[in-house]
């Protein structure tokens, strides 16, 4: 019975040590891998993007996309999942600013988007349907089109 509490207890925790808190270290837990290295493109020539996108899944369906420069710092996440995430484990540091935004905002009045200086973020969904995205703008590569992030 008590292996069954600590096997519970480790699955609970696999989610959360799987991706990194936004302006850190990109995840490195078995379910973090670099998925792709992306390409924008310049003039009509295709130039190697600065940066690495990694994707995790969770054990709760949640994926969870890490945007990390070449100097191993996570500068965007977007999620997309039956659940929203551990939005705490997610933007670390930023965490306040998520809570200081949701307590300023009317419960059910659509998306709640985010701006600040140094933060933004952008969170929609309802049971079942959850996604957004949250990024450092004064870490977005020169090159990098907002609308890549997905």
């Amino acid at each position: 019975m008590n292996f069954l509490k600590l096997a519970l207890a480790v699955a609970g925790m696999l989610p959360l040590a799987s991706y990194a808190a936004l302006g850190g270290a990109p995840g490195t837990g078995a379910a973090s891998q670099p998925v792709l290295r992306s390409a924008v493109s310049l003039n009509a020539s295709a130039v190697a993007a600065p940066y690495t996108m990694r994707a995790t899944s969770g054990a709760d369906g949640v994926t969870i996309h890490e945007y990390v420069l070449p100097s191993n710092v996570v500068f965007a996440v977007t999620w997309q999942g039956p659940v929203r995430p551990d939005m705490s484990a997610l933007l670390g540091s930023y965490f306040p600013n998520f809570t200081n935004a949701a307590a300023q905002r009317a419960r059910g009045a659509g998306p709640m988007i985010e701006h600040n200086g140094d933060f933004h973020i952008e969170s929609a969904g309802r049971a079942g349907r959850f996604f957004g995205k949250a990024y450092l703008p004064r870490l977005v590569p020169v090159n990098v089109r907002l609308e890549q992030l997905q």
